[in-house]
């Protein structure tokens, strides 16, 4: 109490100078120090200094966040490339994990667990049928590298639980989610984030397709939220010239920092990059440099506006900081960040409604930019600064692609679980007539860098892509989920959306059975930037000045 009361003096002798950081840092001490010791309740000392951090962040940017030390390590696994478990992707099918993947040479195909079975027991716990959430299962499966967990499993056609040892081990988190050739000379290749393995993932991509002849290649940003700087300047390094500027950052204390272009460019024609409203941070920096140095078409609509940067700082109990330090500014001095009121997150988090409202998502017309906002490239071509990428071919949302009764029946996982479901009937006969074991025994192979037959990857998915119908029986088990999930509708508006939702499936079947390569490929087509940017591709006059 002594000590309190000193401290409290010692403030009040300090009253002439409350700008001084050393006095607020004492002030901070004395405040948490007095609820610590005088408060008339029990205090959560925990939570209360962890608020006091949030509430002082929350005056700052709305990108300057705190993350609890239990958080830190679930936040960084999609950027660090992996992390530690049993090696399947899954599907919750009402409450009972369904594997629809195992990691190619991961820990759990190694002791035979295959894709449709169904994981119900994790060493002595019940997780099917319980109620139990998707956090909580992960927990259970995750755990230190060399760790065993017993796994039972239910299987298609055997009966009884068959109990699994798997040995955990380091996982791979893959930021490409697909790549593929459009036509004999176009590749496509669709980016998640900007991780740490991003630029490897994508020189692997682009060595594999253009080995089937890409020239010209298509890079989908859409909903890419961004990631690692680094990640996304070293992938602009391989479309630019010598010395070119990726982007540049500034800040109060940190000055300004260059990124130039290395020796390495890709031996690629045409670019074409695909974004949207939530197209952020390092997607922006990749789409900025290519615009601003005249090496590609940026197709969609304005990207979401992010450019701010931010450093992790760890504080002493692990948990993190991330604080905001500098601005980011594309290669001819464009600010990417949009507005934003030190305090006001709500504002900023409502800007897709406010662009939504104000037109800016159905009409380029709406969109108004005062000649302080025009910038120059080297080409002449007029780019626009004020937030976000504007782009050189602007693609009004497409609200009729997905109907209502198709949004809602997806909404409630009633697509995908009717895909799971069927396939869990059928998985053995479309395996069987559609090779896929050799894609996997191909895919196996590419994921040991050992050589393999194109065909062997493609041959049963190009039957499958050509031949296979949705069934009716898969239609029943749709309409019977829509029933159990009580989404209403008139039979002729689910008539109406009926070739959407049959694609929709197959594309969901081919993921099941393939990738999501495969997926994409199917369902890409229903894409309105994806048509435009095919479209821009063969327009000579966009290309005009582009190198």
């Amino acid at each position: 109490m002594l000590l309190l009361a000193a401290g409290i003096s010692a403030s009040a002798q300090n009253n002439g100078n409350n700008n001084n950081f050393e006095t607020q840092m004492r002030k901070l001490i004395y405040a948490q120090s007095a609820i610590n010791q005088l408060y008339v309740d029990s205090v959560d000392v925990q939570k209360v200094t962890e608020d006091a951090i949030r509430g002082m962040l929350k005056e700052l940017d709305p990108h300057s966040t705190y993350t609890p030390a239990k958080d830190v390590q679930s936040l960084n696994e999609p950027l660090n490339g992996s992390f530690e478990g049993i090696g399947v992707q899954y599907n919750m099918n009402s409450d009972t994990l369904v594997v629809i993947q195992t990691v190619s040479g991961g820990p759990s195909e190694k002791v035979g667990i295959i894709a449709g079975d169904k994981i119900v027991k994790v060493n002595d716990t019940i997780i099917a049928g319980v109620k139990m959430s998707r956090e909580e299962v992960m927990k259970r499966l995750r755990g230190p590298k060399g760790t065993k967990v017993n796994l039972g499993v239910l299987r298609q056609g055997v009966k009884g639980v068959h109990n699994f040892v798997v040995i955990r081990d380091k996982i791979p988190v893959y930021t490409i989610d697909a790549y593929y050739m459009i036509d004999p000379t176009t590749g496509y290749v669709r980016i998640s984030n900007f991780g740490s393995t991003t630029p490897a993932e994508f020189l692997k991509a682009a060595v594999f397709l253009a080995g089937l002849g890409m020239k010209d290649i298509v890079i989908d940003l859409q909903g890419n939220g961004g990631g690692y700087l680094q990640a996304a300047v070293d992938m602009a390094n391989e479309f630019l010239d010598n010395n070119e500027m990726i982007v540049y950052t500034e800040g109060r204390s940190t000055g300004r920092h260059e990124y130039r272009a290395k020796p390495g460019k890709m031996n690629i024609g045409k670019v074409v990059v695909l974004v949207d409203g939530y197209t952020a941070s390092a997607s922006e920096i990749l789409s900025g440099a290519l615009q601003d140095n005249d090496r590609g078409i940026i197709v969609g609509r304005r990207t979401f506006a992010k450019g701010l940067v931010q450093r992790p700082i760890e504080l002493p109990d692990g948990s993190l900081i991330r604080l905001t330090i500098a601005h980011y500014y594309s290669p001819v001095g464009r600010c990417f960040q949009k507005p934003y009121t030190k305090g006001d997150k709500t504002k900023y988090d409502q800007d897709m409604l406010e662009r939504l409202n104000s037109g800016e998502l159905m009409s380029a017309d709406s969109i108004h930019f005062p000649d302080s906002l025009k910038f120059k490239t080297k080409a002449g071509r007029i780019v626009y600064g004020g937030g976000g990428i504007m782009p050189d071919v602007y693609v009004p949302l497409d609200t009729a692609v997905f109907s209502r009764v198709h949004r809602e029946l997806a909404a409630k996982s009633c697509i995908n679980k009717t895909t799971l479901k069927w396939i869990d009937s059928n998985r053995k006969q479309l395996i069987k007539t559609y090779d896929v074991d050799t894609y996997r025994k191909a895919k196996a192979k590419q994921v040991e860098n050992a050589p393999y037959e194109v065909k062997d990857l493609r041959e049963g998915f190009e039957r499958f892509k050509n031949e296979f119908e949705v069934p009716q029986s898969m239609i029943d088990v749709l309409v019977s989920m829509a029933k159990e999930e009580k989404v209403e509708y008139a039979d002729s508006a689910f008539q109406a959306s009926l070739p959407t939702l049959k694609l929709h499936l197959k594309a969901l079947v081919a993921r099941d059975l393939w990738d999501m390569s495969e997926y994409y490929e199917l369902m890409n087509p229903l894409n309105e930037i994806y048509k435009q940017g095919l479209e821009a591709l063969k327009d000579e006059k966009l290309f005009k000045g582009i190198k």
